[in-house]
């Protein structure tokens, strides 16, 4: 079990290595110029020259709206999910529109939603919960409806209410959908609040890697880019690691009930 959970790691760090590699390699010997594309050492350089500023400001301030963009998401999702599940009118209203809201391109709602809500923090928020609503919506909605209708059907003769269905049964049923929809919201947050801070910020990691655009640092933009998908990987770790758990939990109290 170890040795098999090992593997993968072990393959990643390999391969990530040969590219790292072969990428200084080929800025070194092509003479690449630095301003259009620079080797790795020079992004870690800039990384470590820069660790206070980054660190110290522009990470946590990225960090913030997507905690906030995510958390209003899961609320905002799972609740209009349970609405949708609980009442057929509700979901033949509302579930047309939220498909609607992911056909039109979301770079284009964004500047809309920073006319409505500022260049403030609620504006990097509602971009944030503009990119990750959708798959946890969907995700928990899709979960709900997937329990076993013969089960369902059994419980009702067993003298079950709708609430008891609901918690007993269907909740299980949902939770790998949910966490499915989650780890992909998770790094689609990453992706929002960068480009809530492109349109308009004083800080976070999409303004600081703009400005070091602008002024042809890459280094200092590659150095941001790798921020931001350190970032995305962490988050989606994180929801990957509930996920286990709550799978765990969701097993044995299944299990309890069977016997």
């Amino acid at each position: 079990m170890g040795e098999r959970g090992q593997t993968p790691v072990i393959w990643f760090f390999a391969s990530m290595s040969i590219f790292l590699i072969g990428w200084e390699l080929a800025c070194r010997l092509l003479q690449i110029p630095p301003f259009i594309l620079p080797p790795p050492s020079a992004v870690i350089l800039s990384l470590w020259e820069l660790r206070g500023l980054l660190f110290g400001q522009h990470l946590w301030a990225t960090l913030r709206e997507v905690a906030l963009g995510l958390c209003v998401s899961i609320l905002f999702g799972v609740g209009l999910a349970l609405a949708m599940n609980f009442s057929r009118p509700v979901q033949r209203i509302v579930y047309p529109y939220i498909v609607i809201s992911q056909t039109i391109p979301i770079i284009a709602l964004s500047p809309i939603f920073i006319l409505w809500f500022g260049y403030s923090l609620s504006g990097k928020i509602a971009i944030t919960i503009l990119f990750t609503f959708f798959p946890i919506v969907v995700g928990t909605y899709d979960g709900l409806r997937a329990a076993d209708r013969e089960m369902v059907d059994l419980m009702k003769t067993m003298g079950a209410t709708r609430w008891q269905i609901f918690c007993k049964l269907q909740i299980p049923s949902a939770l790998p959908s949910f966490f499915s929809g989650l780890k992909v919201a998770a790094t689609y947050s990453v992706a929002g609040a960068t480009i809530g801070e492109w349109l308009g910020a004083s800080e976070g990691l999409g303004y600081f890697g703009r400005r070091a655009s602008g002024n042809f640092q890459a280094p200092a933009l590659f150095a941001s880019v790798l921020l931001l998908s350190a970032l995305g990987m962490l988050l989606f770790g994180l929801a990957h690691r509930a996920e286990q758990r709550f799978m765990q939990k969701s097993r044995r109290y299944q299990q309890s009930l069977r016997e």
